[in-house]
């Protein structure tokens, strides 16, 4: 078990304290206030490019067997007897699409490793004197290590500080916990399947693959929909605001790369309304132009 702790840690957990602390030295260096806040957006965004093609290839293969479920479910009710059969056919209408089973799960399970080194990483400043211990034992240069934890105030905010502390700290702390759900769930949206279009000119066997996906794409937004979102938030509320600035970080960059690869995904439906509406708005006459139309 040591052995495993030890790779982690010259793998990831030490490169990512020695790129930290020179980024907070370097915002140091030209007077920035709230240096650590700014360093732990600037390293949560260098990681996540850095780890954007297996993102990518992740979210594409994720896509792709997504559009693929009302087949996958017609498969199931014709081998629903021969388990073998319909492993068979599975595997043959993937190699169909040129998807890789594996290929959404693989990418994901390789970006964790860094993703929970950040985590400990940025947890190490809340620590204090043993966090600050921690982070000067494995720099690798000597002269940068730190005498005392940077400043963790960030844009009046202490980063330190724990939403679930709002009595102490005042209710606008609450924001946060919000926010991070918010986002979490804009995202978790934005990963299930668009809307499925109907039109009386499809066949009965289009109907059927239609109202398919139709339930899919219920299973999709279903309960774990919201409930992984309210968990994101729970936590946030009880972890430092640090770790919340990190994680909301990562959802930005998350909902964005979503958007480049799939569009607004599950959120297209809401976004259309809102758009409907402003243009309806713009649409509507206004006091001068009735009074001269009169």
């Amino acid at each position: 078990m040591d052995f495993i702790f030890n790779i982690f840690n010259t793998i990831f957990f030490a490169p990512i304290v020695n790129l930290i602390v020179l980024i907070i030295r370097l915002l140091d260096s030209v007077g920035i206030p709230g240096s650590l806040g700014f360093a732990i957006i600037i390293l949560t965004f260098l990681i996540r490019m850095l780890i954007w093609p297996l993102m990518a290839s992740s979210m594409k293969s994720m896509k792709k067997m997504a559009e693929l479920k009302p087949r996958i479910e017609e498969l199931k009710v014709k081998h629903k007897e021969d388990k073998s059969a319909l492993a068979a056919a599975q595997m043959a209408l993937y190699k169909e699409h040129g998807i890789n089973p594996a290929g959404g799960c693989l990418p994901t399970l390789i970006q964790i490793p860094p993703l929970i080194a950040i985590y400990q990483v940025i947890y190490a400043f809340f620590e204090g004197g043993a966090g600050l211990e921690k982070i000067n034992k494995v720099l690798y240069d000597p002269s940068w290590k730190l005498s005392e934890i940077p400043d963790l105030n960030f844009l009046g905010l202490n980063l330190a500080d724990k939403p679930s502390d709002f009595g102490r700290i005042g209710l606008l702390v609450l924001l946060v916990p919000v926010i991070t759900a918010l986002l979490q769930l804009a995202q978790s949206k934005m990963m299930a399947p668009k809307a499925v279009k109907k039109y009386p000119s499809d066949s009965p066997k289009e109907k059927k693959e239609k109202e398919s996906m139709e339930e899919t794409m219920e299973a999709v937004q279903g309960q774990m929909m919201f409930l992984m979102p309210l968990m994101i938030g729970y936590i946030s509320f009880t972890f430092p605001i640090g770790l919340a600035l990190y994680w909301n970080t990562l959802t930005i960059i998350g909902i964005v790369q979503q958007y480049l690869i799939g569009g607004w995904g599950g959120l297209d439906v809401l976004i259309s309304r809102v758009r409907g509406n402003s243009d309806t708005v713009k649409a509507l006459p206004t006091k001068s132009s009735s009074k001269k139309k009169s």
